[in-house]
Formats: structure tokens, sequence, C-alpha cells
């Protein structure tokens, strides 16, 4: 622990187990990179602290939001989602609304204290959630294993196979458990997620700055200057015990790269390509009185992909169907009226990778002269720009808009135009994306009460 006890840590202070679990929960399946940057990087408190707050807006900087369990518990779904819009992984935020509903409603408002109780009692809480909260909030002595840890045990202990498969993950948490400091279990698996997002990183890792070098056996290995691997020479520790085969080892489909140095280990597992899917979208415009234009936006199902969210209308297609345009217009028509389907114009396709689809949008757009003869009907909504913006959406439905937005106002090169959905500061951002780092980090307040926040 003399490591983490030199650096300046913000997870020193003693936390509430809202403000942990608010960071940890939705955080607990999101990938390696987005832990790193928002979970440890960032630092629980900072995570903790800006759920406490809303989302800086464009006219006023951050309020506060849900302070206390009670408060999450008694919002609704649609301000969970709004909150949680571009960041991807929207069940989570679900998720964490439910689990404060739980605590409040059922149990009498008190978090339960371990991590058996806390997988057990808690909707969407896994193994490493659990973990973390009962060893940070309540001390109990308990290991995690997030990406980080993960990686961090397989270059110590030189594990090679695929890290994903039952035998070695159940390998990983009995040495978390081993490993944990019974005085600090918190801090010690705060350290361990913090050592793997800074020093023993995926890429680069600063080895010479690592304060269990002498241990790693990865370091150890590429000091050695061994180039290969030494068959039928396992180290005993680390195979199975009824077999003399090694099965936590480099295989032989993917042995040491010298050039690879340590990160020879935690090696990839394979993963299938996301599947392709196809889908035709609009946005329908109308004339707005005093906020502008309005664009129609309608609800997604409870259940599925996106679950609860606002988007375009919008029909799935097949990859070679020939009718989008008719389909299209059928699906506008049961939510406007009757509508001319010369008026309907194609704009371009928009490609959105979710975690295992890849969704190509075909982007139209539909000017109405006026406002159809009825008010939407349930399940839709019409919103200015600025109201769409703030708006429960996805970053896919943010570039649909972009693409649109481009479109209407006729860009041109080398001119200036003020975008109502502004990309993200980081460099070469992702259209419409919400960076994690700018969503989980501390607010700094200004002298200026009336000032934007960026």
């Amino acid at each position: 622990m003399a490591w983490p006890s030199r650096r300046e840590r913000s997870y020193c202070r003693p936390l509430s187990p809202h403000i942990i679990s608010s960071a940890t929960w939705p955080m607990s399946q999101l990938s390696e990179a987005t832990c790193s940057a928002g979970m440890t990087k960032r630092s629980v408190t900072s995570l903790g602290e800006t759920w406490q707050k809303k989302r800086p807006t464009r006219t006023g900087g951050p309020m506060l939001k849900w302070p206390k369990l009670q408060d999450l518990a008694s919002a609704s779904l649609e301000e969970v989602n709004q909150l949680w819009s571009g960041l991807g992984y929207y069940s989570r935020g679900r998720r964490l609304q439910e689990g404060a509903r739980k605590v409040v409603e059922e149990l009498g408002g008190h978090m339960p204290r371990t991590a058996e109780t806390l997988q057990q009692l808690l909707p969407g809480v896994g193994r490493y959630t659990a973990g973390a909260i009962a060893s940070i909030a309540f001390d109990q002595v308990t290991g995690v294993v997030d990406g980080n840890v993960l990686r961090v045990l397989c270059r110590v202990r030189a594990i090679g196979a695929d890290p994903t498969s039952t035998l070695v993950s159940h390998h990983l948490w009995n040495l978390a458990q081993q490993l944990v400091d019974p005085a600090r279990p918190g801090d010690f698996n705060q350290a361990a997620m913090e050592l793997g997002a800074t020093v023993c990183t995926p890429q680069r890792p600063l080895c010479s700055h690592c304060p269990v070098q002498s241990l790693c056996r990865a370091y150890q290995r590429v000091q050695r200057g061994q180039l290969s691997a030494l068959p039928g020479r396992p180290d005993i520790e680390e195979c199975a015990l009824n077999t003399r085969q090694c099965q936590l080892c480099l295989t032989s489909s993917s042995p040491w790269d010298p050039s690879m140095g340590v990160a020879n280990f935690p090696r990839k597992a394979s993963r299938r390509p996301p599947r392709e899917e196809y889908s035709a979208t609009c946005v329908v415009e109308q004339p707005g009185a005093i906020g502008g234009p309005l664009v129609l936006l309608v609800q997604r199902p409870d259940s599925g992909l996106l679950a609860g969210l606002w988007e375009f209308p919008s029909v799935t297609l097949e990859p070679s169907e020939q009718h989008q345009h008719k389909a299209l217009l059928q699906e506008l028509q049961r939510w406007c009226g009757p509508l001319p389907a010369i008026r309907l114009q194609h704009l371009g396709e928009v490609i959105h990778i979710f975690s295992h689809i890849k969704l190509t949008y075909q982007v139209y757009s539909l000017a109405l002269d006026q406002a159809p003869a009825s008010t939407a009907p349930p399940g839709a909504r019409w919103l200015t720009w600025e109201e769409f913006c703030n708006a429960a959406v996805s970053t896919a439905m943010k570039k649909v808009f972009r693409m649109y937005e481009d479109h209407r106002q006729g860009t041109r090169k080398g001119s200036k135009r003020s975008q109502v959905c502004p990309p993200s500061s980081r460099k070469k951002p992702s259209l419409g994306q919400q960076v994690l780092d700018t969503f989980f980090q501390r607010h700094i307040p200004t002298d200026k009460p009336n000032s934007t926040t960026q």
C-alpha cells in the first residue's frame, strides 16, 4: 500500500454508499477504456459528485440533481435517460434507478453491506460492482476484478489464456481475493484499479514506474530475453492440478511475441463482429411559433435496444429492400396523417456501431408547410431544436440530426455557423458523442453565475 499512499488520491476521503454505487454501478459493464477514463482516472468521488449534479446545459451551469438515494429513486425514468443521453449503455442508468428504488421502497433505505447481499438484492449489480461497493463503502475484505485489475493480474502472473474463459476468470477472482489487504480493502482495490489505469496500461505500460515490477513474471520474462515459450516447462503454480498441460499459459496458436513485451498479457479474446442491421429514419419538421422549427420524435419500446429513448420516426429494413421510401412514408403517416410522397428527401446515410450491432441509417427529411391537423399522438412529441439536444436521445440520433442540420443550413467551405448541438471538445470526436471525461468531471464554480458551461 506504499505506492498509493504517496499519491494524492481524492478517493481517500470517506464516501457514502450512494456516491460509490452511483460511480461503480453504471460503469460495471462499460469497455475497458471507458472504465479507465471514468472510473479510476477521474476517481470514484468525481463520478459520484457528477451524478449529484445536473449535466451542464447551454443556458447555465450544473445544478444539484440527486444528492440522496431517495432523490434518485423518486426521479422519473425520462429524467434518468435524459441525463444519460449520449453516453451509451443506456440500460445502466435505468438499472441504477431501479436499484435506488429497491433500496428505498423495499429495504427501508438501507444499502446492503456485503458483496453477496448486494448481488442478491439489487438488480443489475454484478460481482465487480458488488465487490467495489462492499469494500470501499463498508470495508468488507473482498477483491474486485475490472478491466484494469485483470490486466495487472495477468501480467504479474503471466496468464496468457483467454481471460474471458470460465477457468481464467475463476482463477483471477481467486487471486484478487487472496491479495486484497484485510486492513484497507477499499483503498487496495482502488489502488489496483488505478495501477492498471495509469501505469500498467494496455499500450506502452510504464514498467519502470511500477511498484510491483519485482513480482511481475511478464516483466521478468522480458528482462531474461526469452524469445519463445518453453513447451513442457510451465510454472506449476499456474497450471491446473489435474493435468500436465498448462491451461493458463500462452497457447501455441497465440505464442509469445517479443515485440509486444509485457503487452503479450492479457491476450485479447476473439470477438464476434457486430451483426449488421439497416433502418430508414426521417427528420420531420414543421414551422414553430416562438422556439423556431419543430421536429417530430417518437418513443422506443420499454424493452430492447435503446429502450425508452426518443428517436426520429424509423423503420427497420432488410439489406436488399427496394421499397424503403414507401415503408418509411407509411410509418410517417401513422404519426402525422396523410403526407405527400414527393416531399420526402434522401440526405445520405449514417453508420453507428453499438456494442453488438452495426446499424446503418438511411436518412430522410420532410418539411411540412403547416402543423398537422391534430396534435402529436401518444408516444410522440414535437420539440424545438434546442429541446432535442437536451432530450433523452441516443448518439445515433444526434448523428442523424447533425446530417439534417448540415443539409438544411447549407454548409459552405470556409463558412462559419453555429451548431445547435455542438460537437465534443475532444479532438476529432465522434459526431454527437458525449465524452465521458467531461460528463464525470468535477464542476468548478465561476464568479459569473450566468456564464455558459462547456
